[in-house]
């Protein structure tokens, strides 16, 4: 569920920065876009066959990566690229992909200490 949750992440992420000034492409767009593809991505390379131990570091990579993603998003918001109600839709999102994460980080890391 983090993994799909994040995949539909990637794509909003997508969808958002398109509208995004051109002169951004190879700035803010493309930090936005790789840092939202790494959340997914963690997840599932963590979830490859691993170790809990493993695991569990792939999600902090990918909690890492979702907090970036909040900053840029933010910023965003405040250079004008991103109307307030989207960034308050992605904020959302963005919430329940870290929810998400933390829980099943949690539920790992109940492994590990067993």
């Amino acid at each position: 569920m983090a993994w799909q949750k994040g995949m539909d992440l990637v794509i909003e992420v997508y969808r958002l920065t398109q509208d995004f000034p051109d002169r951004e492409l190879y700035a803010l767009s493309s930090q936005i876009r790789r840092a939202a593809l790494s959340v997914p991505s963690n997840i599932a390379e963590g979830a490859a066959d691993r170790t809990p131990a493993q695991f569990s570091h792939f999600l902090s990579n990918a909690l890492g990566s979702l907090n970036e993603l909040d900053t840029q998003m933010e910023l965003s918001c405040r250079l004008g690229y991103l109307p307030e109600d989207k960034y308050n839709n992605i904020s959302k999102l963005l919430d329940e992909c870290l929810a998400m994460t933390y829980g099943l980080r949690k539920s790992i890391a109940s492994k590990i200490r067993r």
